[in-house]
């Protein structure tokens, strides 16, 4: 058992070890901020009832494109912006690294709602863990009105494109960084 953690996480640096959670150029953090509100408004055409949750969260994060690849050891890295009641706080990554039968790749979005500022508080705390293939909903009409949250948190996805064949097990890890609004 401990040759395939060690294979798991030796992957995880390889794939993740280089990534910045906020874009270095004002150029880059543009985009970036253009790509979550483009994230948005594709989860709010693709199901209208997610507004309730943007409407009543404390905050929320919103990954406007993780990229996710795998053959038998996987991984996915992407970054977002925070929000903290509508307003942007900070920037986020996500690192997930995966072991098990998985093979292919995928690109996908994610948001995540937290219920209350303790919740977005933990998260903030700059090293943040779960495993978000259990909890996450994806976006189709309505399933936002089924959906609740969890230890403070509802999560979302909304596949992009690829191809991805998933049984594996890991989890997410998320960096959080206090965006400089000067």
């Amino acid at each position: 058992m401990k040759g395939k953690k060690l294979i798991f996480w030796t992957a995880a640096l390889v794939l993740f070890g280089g990534c910045s959670t906020v874009p270095e150029k004002k150029e880059s953090r543009d985009v970036l901020s253009a790509e979550v509100k483009e994230a948005i408004a594709l989860f709010k055409s693709e199901d209208p009832t997610i507004q309730s949750f943007f409407d009543n969260a404390y905050g929320y994060a919103v990954l406007p494109r993780v990229t996710k690849g795998a053959f038998w050891i996987g991984g996915a890295y992407g970054r977002g912006e925070v929000f903290e009641r509508g307003r942007k706080i900070g920037y986020t990554s996500l690192s997930q690294a995966t072991i098990g039968f998985s093979f292919g790749g995928e690109f996908f979005r994610e948001i995540i709602f937290f219920r209350e500022k303790q919740d977005l508080d933990r998260f903030r705390t700059g090293e943040f863990t779960f495993s978000a293939q259990a909890t996450a909903t994806a976006v189709t009409v309505g399933a936002a009105a089924k959906a609740d949250y969890k230890d403070g948190m509802a999560v979302f996805i909304m596949a992009d494109r690829g191809l991805m064949v998933d049984a594996s097990i890991g989890g997410q890890k998320f960096k959080f960084i206090e965006a400089d609004l000067r």
